[in-house]
C-alpha cells in the first residue's frame, strides 16, 4: 500500500473517531444535561403554550434528585392514562408501567435516544407521605389549602380518580396548570420518581417571552 493511500485511511479513520466522539458527548449531554423541546398540548395553559419552545434541565436523573413543590417537570408517560374508576380503586394512587423491553439496544434506543417514547409535562403538587386531598375545587396538602398563584382565576380542581389519599413512597403528585384540561395524577396514578426526566428550565421562543419558566 502506498504511504498516500495509508495517509487517507488515517484521515478518515480519525474523522470517523472525531464525529462518534462528537455524538456520544452530545447523547451524553442531551441525556444527562439538558435538551430542547416542544410544547405539543395544553395541559400546562396558560404557563405553557402549544408550540412554545423549551430547554430542559436534566440533571435531575443523576442521583434521582428531587425537584421543589411547584417545579415543572416532564416524565415518562404511565402505559395506560385513560384509567377508570374501577381500574384506578384496584391499582390505586400509583401509575402503571408496564412496557417490557427485553434486549440492550431497544432499551438504548428507548430511554437513550427516547425513540417512540412519550413524555408528559406537569407540575409538582405533592411529595411522598403527604395527604392530598381535593374538595370544593381546591387542592388541600396535610390539612392545608396549596396556594396556586399560577393557575388562571377562577381555575376549579375536581378530584375524578383520586381526590383523598396519602402520596405513596418513591412517588410524586403531578398536576396540570389547566385543570380541566389536563390528563394527570387525578386520574393515572402518582408518577415513580425513577420515571422523571427533567425540570423545565428555559423559554427560549417565543423570544418575548425567553426566560426562566416558574
Amino acid at each position: 500500500m502506498s504511504e498516500e493511500k495509508k495517509a487517507l485511511i488515517k484521515e478518515i479513520l480519525e474523522w470517523v473517531g472525531c464525529i462518534i466522539i462528537a455524538l456520544v458527548l452530545a447523547i451524553l449531554v442531551r441525556y444527562f444535561i439538558g435538551a430542547p423541546t416542544v410544547v405539543q398540548n395544553s395541559s400546562m395553559y396558560p404557563t405553557l403554550i402549544e408550540n412554545q419552545r423549551l430547554i430542559l434541565n436534566r440533571t435531575i436523573k443523576i442521583g434521582n434528585q428531587l425537584p421543589n413543590r411547584g417545579d415543572i417537570v416532564t416524565f415518562e408517560a404511565p402505559s395506560k392514562t385513560n384509567v377508570s374508576a374501577a381500574e384506578a380503586k384496584i391499582n390505586g394512587p400509583i401509575a402503571v408501567y408496564d412496557k417490557k423491553i427485553d434486549n440492550i439496544f431497544s432499551k438504548f434506543r428507548y430511554y437513550v435516544l427516547e425513540i417512540g417514547k412519550i413524555s408528559y409535562i406537569k407540575r409538582v403538587i405533592a411529595f411522598p407521605g403527604e395527604h392530598v386531598k381535593i374538595e370544593n375545587g381546591k387542592v388541600y396538602i396535610n390539612g392545608e389549602e396549596l396556594e396556586e398563584d399560577y393557575l388562571q382565576d377562577g381555575v376549579v380542581t375536581d378530584g375524578r380518580n383520586f381526590s383523598d389519599f396519602i402520596v405513596p413512597d418513591g412517588t410524586l403528585f403531578l398536576l396540570g396548570d389547566n385543570r380541566a384540561g389536563s390528563n394527570d395524577c387525578r386520574i393515572f396514578g402518582c408518577i415513580p420518581i425513577e420515571k422523571l426526566e427533567s425540570k423545565v428550565w428555559i423559554r427560549f421562543w417565543p423570544l418575548n417571552l425567553f426566560g426562566k419558566v416558574k
